[in-house]
């Protein structure tokens, strides 16, 4: 959908000194490789601004839990983004067991696409929502989650302490928001989620420029910008190949 030349042109254009990039999450494990292989050479060549995450089709042969373990091994910092939908696994479903297993020893995260099951129809839009991400951080609790697209809405449920024990390591990123949110939801849920909120805007879908003027217009406070464009995630990956300043 891009080349690392367009990506590192928007990064450049939108002031975005480093990014989260990975390929597509195929029901094919040899596009996955394929995706991985890209990401993961991209990364080696632009080291300071490319952060790769590798993607993996859970299956019950152990390919998925062998492409992550190389993977990782050549430099991925976490895995995902993971689709559910389609058929591809589900929040029970045993297949995602090694892959889950990899990243806890791995101590990397296990970034998960969850849609809002509300609103507008659209092409693309999944029946993973925010009900099936909470069973699945459950099942897995030692994992560090993230949740695509505020967690399909789960995010709001960071309100009930019961639910905000249970999801103490899930975190959340804002991609696709401009789809989907009024510009109020970066306010509301930083301020219930501050440190769990990571900056992410779903290009090239959507410009990391028109996102980044939108997020200025937010209202947001200074202390809640630098968590969000960049603090929290510097923290999830702790101790990784992390210079600052990620968006």
């Amino acid at each position: 959908m891009a080349t690392v030349e367009q990506l590192l042109a928007s990064m450049a254009q939108a002031g975005v000194d480093q990014c989260v990039a990975f390929g597509f999450a195929f029901s094919d494990p040899g596009l996955c490789r394929l995706c991985n292989d890209y990401v993961l050479s991209s990364a080696r060549e632009h080291a300071r601004e490319i952060l790769p995450f590798a993607v993996v089709a859970p299956d019950e042969s152990g390919m998925a839990e062998a492409e992550s373990v190389r993977c990782l091994e050549q430099g991925a910092m976490g895995l995902g983004e993971l689709m559910p939908d389609a058929g591809v696994f589900g929040a029970d479903d045993p297949r995602l067991e090694g892959v889950m297993r990899v990243a806890r020893q791995a101590r990397v995260p296990v970034m998960i696409h969850v849609n809002e099951q509300l609103g507008h129809e659209y092409r693309g839009k999944g029946a993973f929502g925010p009900v099936d991400g909470y069973r699945l951080a459950t099942r897995f609790p030692a994992n560090e989650l993230i949740f695509s697209h505020w967690g399909g809405g789960l995010a709001f449920y960071e309100l009930m302490p019961e639910v905000r024990k249970a999801l103490a390591n899930v975190y959340y990123d804002t991609a696709a928001s401009l789809y989907l949110y009024d510009d109020a939801i970066f306010g509301c849920l930083m301020g219930c989620a501050a440190s769990k909120i990571l900056f992410g805007t779903d290009y090239p879908l959507i410009g990391q420029q028109r996102f980044m003027r939108r997020l200025a217009d937010s209202g947001l406070g200074s202390d809640d910008l630098r968590s969000l464009l960049g603090g929290n995630l510097e923290r999830l990956l702790s101790g990784q190949r992390l210079g600052g300043g990620a968006a």
